[in-house]
């Protein structure tokens, strides 16, 4: 009887330990999640951190997969993800591992992406983004706490005495300058706070406050005032709102420069006594004929009588 209670408690503990090995395995391997039907879609991160294969795919904080592959794709990390059916992950959604505190797990979340977006099908590769890698800002804390206390150390009392000693030097010899310099500053301020001198005044008296008043005000009427002369101008009013809007003026000047055109195009051809006069050769000729005689004349002039004059300018011009 004792070796038969002993066979068999053998026997329970044996498959006691079978069924917990069986359970390890399976939740290595993706717990149920390897039972469950399903889709996979993948992800290529630059990096994995510490994801493991097993852990959870998550849609807003919701379970709704489990990573069942990590793989090297050329420079990247290949993550295979096996959703559940109903999970609706979008073509745009993103993926990001990310982890549950500072000594969680890490696991993949994935956005839910636009509404209108199709859903991801069987095998499809979705955008990621990447997440700083908590070892690496671990290592640059340490650094920084390691540069810091290496700079405290760097302190020692003879270099504080190096830094310092100038310092306090000067204020020992300048004591009594420095102490009237802040007596000068008590007394300037004391003076100004009640109201004595220039800036006091400034500050203090309510002239200045009713002169920018009364300056602001003006200004203010000056662009009412200017804002009501554009204003008139505009809807015509008054000798410059006339002449800004009246069409007549308009048609008025239009007329007179076509016509000034004209008169312009007429002496240009040589019509009229003044287009005669500016194109016709002859005019110009018998001009510098005339010049030449007058020229002529009042060389012979200088040695001779008025009448004589009279009579040599007479000859010439005939």
């Amino acid at each position: 009887m004792i070796m038969r209670n002993s066979l068999e408690t053998k026997l329970g503990y044996f498959v006691v330990l079978a069924v917990f090995a069986a359970w390890i395995i399976v939740e290595t391997l993706g717990g149920v999640e390897m039972f469950r039907g399903g889709y996979h879609i993948n992800a290529l991160f630059d990096t994995v951190q510490d994801l493991k294969v097993g852990n959870s795919v998550r849609l807003a904080g919701v379970e709704i997969g489990r990573v069942e592959k990590i793989g090297l794709a050329g420079n990247k990390v290949r993550v295979t993800m096996k959703l559940h059916s109903d999970a609706v992950v979008r073509t745009d959604s993103k993926a990001t591992i990310k982890f549950t505190g500072l000594m969680g797990q890490y696991f993949v979340s994935v956005d839910f992406g636009t509404p209108g977006a199709q859903p991801a099908a069987e095998g499809m590769v979705i955008e990621t983004e990447e997440q700083p890698d908590l070892n690496a800002i671990m290592t640059k804390l340490d650094q920084a706490a390691t540069g810091i206390q290496n700079f405290g150390k760097s302190f020692t009392p003879d270099t504080l005495n190096n830094l310092m000693g100038p310092l306090v030097d000067f204020v020992k010899q300048n004591s009594s300058h420095l102490g009237g310099a802040i007596s000068n500053i008590e007394n300037i301020s004391g003076q100004i706070a009640s109201g004595q001198g220039t800036v006091g005044k400034l500050i203090y008296t309510e002239q200045l406050y009713d002169s920018a008043l009364v300056t602001v005000t003006n200004l203010q009427d000056a662009v009412t005032e200017a804002r009501q002369v554009v204003n008139g101008v505009s809807s015509g009013r008054g000798t410059l709102g006339k002449l800004v809007t009246d069409e007549t003026l308009y048609d008025a000047t239009t007329g007179s420069m076509t016509n000034l055109n004209q008169i312009l195009r007429k002496m240009n051809q040589g019509q009229g006594t003044i287009g005669k006069l500016v194109n016709d050769q002859e005019f110009y000729k018998n001009a510098k004929l005339t010049l030449q005689k007058v020229d002529k004349a009042t060389d012979g002039l200088e040695d001779q009588g008025p009448l004589s004059v009279l009579g040599i300018m007479m000859n010439n011009l005939l």
